[in-house]
């Protein structure tokens, strides 16, 4: 074999790869040239798999990955190997289940122990350098002096992976009416009254759980619409939501909505501005629609390749610096606003010199008692202050382009045009269709990734399910049968690549020689579940095209889902959301999508 002990992830397009390329670890992208390393070495594989825009995995790397002593360690007994989750949200699915298993709870960095034949057998996410060292040589150890066991414990761990892969159980008929009844009171019982969102610190939108809400609000179920607009109020108030550029962070480190993990990705942006959207659409209050618009122009401004594709993400730190980029000490707004409305803006923002965040520095966001209507008498301010922050150095941005974030992004937008009648989001979805056909979609293959000219990565379930969602909305907006046949082939190649005949449900990769499992899932992650979405689309197209083979797929997901155990309903919010379209009518179903007019 021949010798490739050095760093290869030069030659890679990620850019989570690329800032690890210089490190002294000899790090290997994810293929057969680590695994045959692993297998002709008699080496334990070490996993990393993060991403660029991770707070705690740049910790990681500046702590062990970039010091000579981990880096020997890591050298000497492992083969090494750096996966981008966002590139490979397959291998990711795969392990991130084998961390939970093992510590319950998960996260990124994560680490992971493998053997050559990718079963894991020691598994956590952020470990300090010294508690790294010590873990580096008991692992060592253990596959030196106690083989057997280290081989049981992986082949049972991959075991136990495979019998996860679906969980859904075929059912006979699908549950009745009163399952949304439950999921309400589930809703009620887990609900913050006085913040809004669900549960306790750290707070995540739950755009999949806000949707499914708002259908249980068409039904006229109680409570279900003011525990949505209370959760986007104090949202919108709070730190999570970025007041001077538009735009959301990607969860609450508090109860309150204050703190936030300063990064931004341009999936919960997508998700939701969708949200408010709909929830303007309900209410017609003009909170909802401006906080949608302002998170689309924030994507629009800030995260658009001049192709037509959108960035990945924005980090949360800047100079290696946690969310130094977007906060404010009392004194710098003092000096840049000094007309006779600084008083005014730093009530109602609530800036003082202790300040709420670290080094006295304060994270802007509106006090419960300010109209939010008094933005608009505070319009110079946020241009000076925007101004000024465009001078600081900004955060890293993650350039990749993937489809299926795309694809949430595209539906984004036509909620916008739909809302607002605003021709720049049309034209932005538009372009961003065409762009993915023109660069992604080729001899009949979707990819998943675009960076500098480059499409790779065949797509997932994830690419096909969102693409045809966006593109179905499109449709519904623009009337262009072009991105209709084009959604209607993409389903065909969706069939084709990942049905499950003998069970129904869609896997979420094809059959690859390197994942130990093809996992087919019905519960919800961070993005809404794609065999929810994938039944969606299916009805939708039935409504288009009248093929009944779509309408039984579609009803075969739901059959497959296993809804008559559901424990824990926000897992299942797409699923439920797909439940409620399909009682209702399949072919005119609302959420998620813009309104349509059956053909």
């Amino acid at each position: 074999m021949k010798n490739t002990c050095s760093n290869q992830l030069f030659k890679e397009q990620s850019p989570y790869l690329l800032q690890h390329k210089d490190n002294p670890v000899w790090w290997y992208a994810w293929g057969d040239v680590a695994f045959k390393r692993a297998r002709l070495e008699n080496k334990p594989i070490f996993l990393s798999i993060g991403y660029s825009t991770c707070h705690w995995c740049h910790v990681m790397e500046k702590e062990s990955f970039e010091d000579f002593e981990v880096a020997q360690a890591l050298n000497q007994d492992f083969v090494s190997i750096k996966v981008d989750r966002e590139e490979r949200p397959d291998v990711d699915k795969i392990y991130m289940d084998a961390v939970v298993a093992m510590t319950g709870q998960g996260g990124w960095p994560m680490s992971v122990f493998l053997t050559a034949d990718l079963k894991p057998f020691y598994a956590g996410t952020y470990f300090p350098k010294h508690h790294f060292l010590r873990l580096l040589s008991s692992i060592h150890k253990a596959w030196t002096e106690n083989r057997s066991e280290v081989s049981s414990s992986s082949e049972k761990m991959a075991d136990y992976l495979k019998k996860q892969r679906s969980l859904g159980k075929s059912l006979e008929e699908l549950p009745g009416e009163d399952i949304f009844t439950s999921v309400l009171s589930f809703y009620q019982r887990q609900f913050d009254a006085e913040h809004g969102g669900f549960g306790d610190a750290p707070k995540f939108p739950q755009t999949s759980g806000l949707e499914l809400l708002l259908r249980l609000a068409a039904r006229k179920l109680p409570h279900s619409l003011e525990m949505v607009e209370k959760t986007l109020k104090e949202m919108a108030y709070g730190g999570i939501y970025d007041h001077l550029g538009g735009g959301f962070a990607r969860y609450s480190t508090d109860r309150t909505w204050l703190v936030p993990h300063f990064e931004k990705m341009l999936y919960d942006n997508a998700l939701l501005s969708a949200v408010y959207f709909q929830a303007w659409d309900i209410t017609q209050e003009n909170i909802y629609r401006s906080v949608a618009c302002e998170t689309l122009n924030y994507v629009l401004r800030d995260m658009s390749s001049s192709e037509g594709g959108f960035y990945c993400a924005e980090d949360a730190d800047s100079e290696s610096v946690e969310g130094k980029y977007y906060v404010w000490k009392r004194s710098e707004i003092e000096n840049i606003l000094k007309g006779k409305k600084l008083d005014l803006f730093l009530k109602a923002y609530g800036v003082t010199q202790s300040g709420n965040f670290e080094h006295e520095t304060n994270i802007l966001h509106l006090q419960k008692d300010v109209s939010w209507d008094l933005k608009k008498k505070l319009v110079e301010e946020h241009r000076l202050l925007f101004e000024a922050r465009e001078k600081r150095i900004h955060p890293h941005k993650d350039d990749k382009v993937l489809t299926d974030w795309n694809g949430l992004m595209v539906r984004a937008l036509c909620l916008g045009y739909q809302s607002t009648k605003d021709l720049r989001y049309l034209r932005a979805a538009q372009k961003t269709a065409y762009f993915i056909k023109e660069k992604l979609f080729k001899n009949k293959i979707l990819f998943h990734r675009y960076r500098h000219g480059e499409a790779g990565i065949e797509g997932l379930l994830s690419d096909y399910a969102y693409l045809i969602e966006g593109l179905l909305c499109l449709y519904e907006v623009d009337e262009d049968k072009t991105g209709l046949l084009w959604a209607q082939e993409l389903q065909s190649i969706q069939n084709q690549k990942f049905w499950d005949a003998s069970l129904g449900g869609y896997f979420f990769t094809e059959e690859r020689f390197d994942l130990i499992r093809r996992s087919k899932e019905f519960s919800e992650s961070s993005l809404p579940n794609e065999n929810a979405v994938s039944a969606l689309n299916l009805f939708k197209l039935c409504g288009y095209f009248k093929e009944s083979d779509d309408y039984e797929r579609g009803k075969k997901i739901l059959m497959t889902a296993g809804l008559s155990s559901v424990s824990y309903p926000p897992a299942y919010a797409s699923i439920l959301v797909a439940l409620d379209c399909y009682r209702e009518d399949p072919r005119t179903c609302r959420a998620p999508y813009c309104k349509m007019p059956v053909s």
